[in-house]
């Protein structure tokens, strides 16, 4: 008899690898070393979807609920979720002298949205070197603020659990407030924000700097992260100023650099790194609904952000001032686009409102709590970006596992799930066109 074996593709396996890593670090949060409390099972099947899509969203308060313990292993799922699982997968072959296949690498190259598999080991190596490296860095300077405040243990503590959640865009903080404590404190503001910046951007991008270091050599997508990060960071710190500026929940009674220091924080948070500095709640109602287009944006593809990715949304604006300008191709830089990465983009734009659309309308019904708020929690979940109004601790079961739902589609993509689950088929035939009216 003949023995049958299950193929999956890579997109199968990426969903497959991810869900095992969430249920085996749900069981170790429901161990009694990892909690101060008993938690339920989906409790803690939410806090480790969220520490491995490096989301940030929480159901119990981290720092309360969670032992050291506890507290270690949402930080080895952020770490692990945020580099990649395969990254770490590769690790460990290297170490054990095994052989990456073609299959392994179809794997690595789907998890780090690659175009080509060739150079990607080396791409990983350099990855871990220049991650661990940059975390190590960020420890330092943390703790030469954290310990003369809490000592050496808390304090040392404290600048890896928070460099590993900046770094990998999770957001997770073990205080109740975030940072709200250290709004004003400039060493807290620059380092964590450097740190989820670095790790935005792409790893594609970084190297890219490094190897080549003029703008003119850089590659079409190294150029879009690099003046489109510097242009909506410093268009998003403008706008939440003047929107915030006389908000007395907010920044009104700060002085003129304490206003423009959290101005900055939050405007660089919602990609896609879910600290604050303030109350998000009492935002302004005009700041959050910016806020919520920030995290369906997201980062830079190859990064430990979420959301849809910035070069994707301005694939997508610019497609469509070519089309105001009725011109055939897509131009920045004196490169064209290719009508496939456009249609690419259009499609992941269009399935991540579509998975938004569904868990606002579930929650709408589920949950009793304001449309604005419910949208900004599920945008939240999706961009993988952590930010809450105060929703999610008070979720029901349904939108907890909406929210768990909508956190893993976000951090893998809506395209990775559509790829697993529909059948490929290409058009064995060419038919003729035929105009359809539009608009």
């Amino acid at each position: 008899m003949k023995k049958r074996f299950v193929h999956l593709s890579p997109p199968q396996s990426l969903i497959l690898v991810f869900a095992v890593a969430i249920f085996f670090g749900t069981l170790f949060l429901l161990l009694p070393v990892a909690t101060e409390e008993d938690i339920s099972f989906i409790d803690a099947l939410f806090t480790a979807t969220s520490a491995m899509t490096v989301t940030g969203l929480v159901v119990v308060d981290t720092g309360s609920v969670y032992t050291t313990f506890g507290e270690s292993i949402i930080m080895v799922l952020i770490q692990v979720g945020g580099l990649g699982i395969m990254t770490f997968a590769v690790l460990i072959y290297m170490v054990l002298g095994k052989k990456i296949g073609i299959k392994e690498r179809l794997l690595i190259k789907q998890a780090m949205n690659q175009t080509s598999i060739g150079g990607l080991i080396f791409l990983i190596k350099r990855l871990l070197i220049f991650s661990l490296s940059v975390e190590l860095i960020a420890i330092v300077f943390l703790s030469l603020r954290w310990v003369p405040e809490m000592g050496w243990r808390d304090g040392i503590y404290t600048s890896v659990f928070h460099a590993v959640s900046a770094f990998n865009n999770a957001g997770f903080s073990i205080w109740s407030d975030s940072l709200s404590g250290y709004v004003t404190d400039p060493v807290v503001n620059i380092v964590i924000s450097f740190l989820f910046i670095i790790g935005g951007i792409g790893f594609t991008v970084v190297f890219d700097l490094w190897n080549k270091k003029q703008f003119q050599h850089l590659s079409l997508h190294t150029k879009i992260m690099l003046v489109g990060t510097f242009s909506i960071n410093v268009f998003s710190l403008i706008i939440i100023f003047v929107l915030e500026y006389n908000n007395p929940d907010t920044l009104a009674d700060m002085s003129s650099s304490g206003k423009w220091l959290a101005s900055y924080f939050q405007a660089v948070t919602p990609r896609t790194a879910g600290f604050n500095s303030i109350d998000i709640g009492q935002m302004e109602e005009s700041s959050l609904f910016y806020i919520i287009t920030l995290m369906f944006i997201g980062g830079g593809s190859a990064s430990t952000a979420g959301g849809v990715k910035l070069s994707t949304a301005l694939i997508i604006l610019l497609a469509t001032f070519a089309v105001f300008k009725e011109k055939d191709n897509v131009v920045l830089y004196h490169r064209s686009i290719r009508p496939f990465l456009v249609m690419r983009a259009l499609a992941l734009t269009i399935g991540s409102i579509g998975v938004i659309i569904v868990s606002v309308f579930v929650l709408n019904l589920t949950e009793d709590a304001s449309f604005l708020t419910i949208l900004f929690e599920c945008v939240s979940a999706f961009g993988t970006v952590g930010l809450s109004m105060g929703l999610t601790g008070d979720l029901t079961l349904i939108g907890k596992v909406v929210l768990i739902m909508t956190m893993l589609i976000g951090k893998l993509g809506p395209l990775t799930f559509a790829f697993a689950f529909a059948k490929s088929t290409p058009d064995p035939v060419k038919y003729p066109h035929e105009d359809v009216m539009t608009g």
